[in-house]
């Protein structure tokens, strides 16, 4: 079942397990956003999923999703699967957000959903970002206040300039305090996210308590952009591994 809600900036969600929820947010003075709303029954943790290339996912006011097949939109069946809900934001303003997300505006974006997470009332809130996404994730981490996200988790992250303009060294990743798990894939192709910059990533995060680089390999390419979603970038093929370690790490810092 689909729920639309419309929301302005200080309206609460009732928590609504074993439904997906669309959720019209309008901050003042602000673009409009929508976002879903994932929740499995039993959940004990929730996840802000934060979706690589243009950001763009094309969620419908039905539930239906244009564009699903990013890591962190195709899988949320899975994270669900391990008792773990979703907030998936779509693009600001319908627009593409590539050289926006290291930006104050977008941490800003980034703590509504954080918030809209909190009012599920079921567990402790993740940040998790893919790719350009894992800008966004950087973002909302280094300016996330005390208590209010458990932690962060960055897949395959641009961490090399590109088109975008912009890197997880531009989000300020010295401000980030949570604990911090990066994923690099050893057979991910995509010159602006070469998993040999992991280690450097989680260095540069130098005030988070406890930073964990986890690599993994394999992955099936269906596209001809090493970049692309359904790649080893993406973790195309090997979902259910990289999940499963994610989901380790997140619940040994649920608190």
């Amino acid at each position: 079942m689909m729920t639309l809600l419309t929301l302005l900036a200080a309206t609460a969600i009732a928590a609504q397990p074993a439904h997906d929820v669309v959720v019209d947010l309008t901050p003042s003075g602000g673009q409009p956003q929508r976002a879903l709303v994932s929740v499995p029954p039993g959940a004990h943790g929730m996840i802000v999923m934060l979706p690589g290339g243009s950001g763009e996912v094309g969620i419908g006011r039905d539930g239906s999703i244009a564009h699903g097949d990013n890591f962190t939109v195709r899988t949320r069946t899975l994270w669900a699967a391990k008792g773990y809900g979703v907030v998936i934001p779509d693009a600001i303003g319908g627009t593409n957000q590539r050289g926006l997300r290291s930006a104050p505006a977008y941490a800003q974006m980034i703590d509504r959903m954080v918030t809209l997470a909190h009012r599920q009332g079921v567990g402790p809130v993740f940040l998790l970002g893919t790719s350009q996404g894992s800008i966004a994730a950087m973002n909302g981490a280094a300016h996330a206040a005390p208590g209010r996200i458990a932690g962060v988790v960055l897949t395959e992250s641009v961490s090399v300039l590109g088109g975008s303009h912009e890197t997880v060294f531009d989000a300020d990743p010295s401000g980030v305090s949570v604990p911090a798990l990066v994923v690099a894939n050893r057979d991910d192709a995509c010159k602006v996210a070469p998993p040999d910059n992991a280690p450097r990533i989680a260095a540069a995060m130098t005030h988070s308590p406890d930073v964990k680089v986890l690599t993994v390999s394999g992955g099936v390419t269906r596209s001809d952009n090493d970049c692309g979603s359904l790649t080893p970038h993406g973790y195309y093929g090997i979902e259910d591994k990289v999940v499963g370690a994610i989901v380790q790490w997140m619940d040994a810092h649920s608190g």
